[in-house]
């Protein structure tokens, strides 16, 4: 046997459990995590303690869903904070003369036009989305700090609270929506042709461009989605506190989604990635989150385990791919 041939089992073999943990991880540490929380913390696993839960994940968990996406594309969005605060400052300067819904309509309309805005930018000009977006997140920022002058906005109408604090059978009107995207999401990735053009896409662009698939189309797709997601989440958000203030929506919403799409297992790179994913991510760092609060541990812990799994999620993506 040459010696080529003889290292081809290893090779076969360190791929094969690399990319084991890859896939699985997400589900093995969600798993684990249930379990000890389960066993360590008491009310954890109540209804009211899982829907606390499920409530504070779901409003960024939209943005993640539409962050998958992007990932799979290959692409980057670091102005979905900005377009998500940015929402709800229009939807406020709105409000007195336009009333609720036509008001917080055009703010998701407006979250829409940067996502299409940014999209166009990169496609056309073949700016990096990460700078790209960036400048278009400094930019929205501004204008809403020119629109606010810098001062909080305030809706004191009852009616304008009903997306943010009302309820459906139990269940808050924001989580419905959020499970609305995560449907579609997930059905438009694994069952439709267009989810192939995003997987082919973000997997190596040109080869999908030689196969006929408009990839400019389906990048600038992607980043409408993206906006059209931070809109709805800053929709909620304005209904649910009642107070607008410019700001770049980072720690709010950017972060946690990033961080639970990462976790997920969704590959930086594009290509590779579910919805499925981004859910357990979510849940697994809000588990995190609130079973370190009901144990009592410092919370200053959260950030430092939270970004400890970020970069073994992507460690192992890295190291995946780099075994192919």
């Amino acid at each position: 046997m040459s010696r080529i041939d003889a290292s081809l089992p290893s090779r076969f073999s360190r791929r094969s459990v690399v990319e084991v943990l890859r896939e699985y991880a997400i589900v093995v540490s969600f798993l684990a995590l249930l379990i000890i929380l389960s066993a360590t913390a008491d009310h954890f696993l109540t209804w009211i303690n899982l829907l606390n839960t499920l409530e504070s994940g779901s409003i960024y968990g939209i943005v993640a869903v539409a962050f998958t996406v992007l990932l799979i594309v290959g692409e980057f969005d670091l102005c979905s904070g900005a377009i998500y605060v940015f929402v709800g400052i229009v939807a406020a300067k709105l409000q007195p003369d336009l009333g609720t819904w036509p008001s917080l309509g055009i703010g998701v309309v407006a979250g829409l036009g940067v996502g299409i805005f940014n999209g166009l930018i990169v496609t056309f000009l073949r700016i990096n989305s990460f700078i790209a977006t960036l400048a278009s997140s400094l930019m929205v920022v501004g204008i809403g700090t020119e629109v606010t002058n810098g001062f909080q906005l305030y809706i004191p109408d009852p009616d304008f609270a009903v997306l943010g604090n009302e309820k459906f059978i139990g269940v808050d009107y924001f989580i419905w929506i959020f499970f609305v995207f995560v449907v579609i999401g997930g059905f438009v990735l694994s069952r439709t042709k267009l989810g192939r053009w995003l997987y082919a896409t973000g997997g190596n662009s040109e080869a999908a461009r030689l196969s006929g698939i408009n990839t400019r189309a389906v990048r600038i797709g992607a980043f409408s989605f993206s906006g059209f997601a931070a809109g709805v989440a800053g929709a909620v958000l304005i209904s649910r506190t009642g107070t607008a203030i410019a700001g770049d929506g980072l720690a709010d919403v950017l972060f946690p989604a990033i961080a639970a799409v990462v976790v997920g297992g969704t590959s930086i790179q594009g290509g590779r990635g579910a919805i499925w994913r981004t859910v357990l991510g979510i849940f697994f760092l809000e588990f995190i989150r609130n079973g370190f609060n009901l144990l009592e541990v410092n919370p200053y812990y959260q950030a430092i385990i939270q970004g400890a799994i970020i970069l073994v999620a992507v460690g192992a993506d890295a190291l995946s791919r780099g075994t192919k």
